[in-house]
């Protein structure tokens, strides 16, 4: 479990923290979860999501289960610099839909003595590194891989398999069109096409 650094920072001192996975795996659940805590503190909290991702909600982030919390939808990373004014924590969900500024813009912050608390995919459909999740997580103080499980075999499940036809990289969809497997049971599925 991921423990929270509730020290007041000065400049220079925030840090990064991504939260990576495959799909149905909670990691926007945990999230926002984090991001709830942080307004328990009473600590200025704004939260940021791609433009693209309407699957439940315009503007809100919200979970597979539901729970949910109010963001502000955004087209490219440098606009969250802009919007970012007089706060202590910023929450950026479904990193991966992102431009790769996305690393640079969470590095500013932080720099600027921010607390950044990122989710998203780290790899896709093919189970390849994904946007720029990977450039964050290498920069990052605090990395947390939450697992899904897998609708196979019951194992822990850290890729996300697409079983509808579609080669686009990015392709919104939920249980219609992804499943959470383990390796062994990805692996099977990859041979089969």
């Amino acid at each position: 479990m991921f423990l929270e650094n509730t020290t007041k920072q000065s400049i220079g001192g925030g840090w990064i923290e991504v939260i990576c996975g495959s799909m149905f795996s909670g990691k926007t659940e945990e999230l926002i979860r984090r991001l709830r805590r942080a307004k328990i503190a009473r600590q200025r909290v704004e939260i940021f999501k791609p433009a693209i991702d309407t699957r439940y909600d315009k503007e809100a982030v919200v979970s597979h289960d539901e729970t949910s919390i109010k963001s502000t939808p955004v087209q490219a990373a440098s606009q969250i610099i802009l919007l970012a004014n007089d706060v202590d924590v910023v929450g950026i969900d479904e990193a991966q839909f992102f431009d790769d500024e996305l690393s640079n813009v969470c590095n500013l912050l932080a720099n600027d003595g921010i607390r950044v608390i990122v989710a998203g995919l780290d790899m896709d459909f093919r189970g390849k590194p994904f946007g720029p999740i990977p450039s964050l997580m290498s920069s990052a103080e605090y990395v947390t891989k939450v697992h899904a499980i897998c609708m196979e075999c019951g194992s822990l499940a850290h890729y996300s398999h697409r079983f509808v036809e579609s080669e686009s990289l990015v392709l919104l969809g939920e249980t219609d069109r992804y499943v959470p497997l383990c390796r062994k049971c990805f692996l099977k599925k990859k041979k089969v096409k």
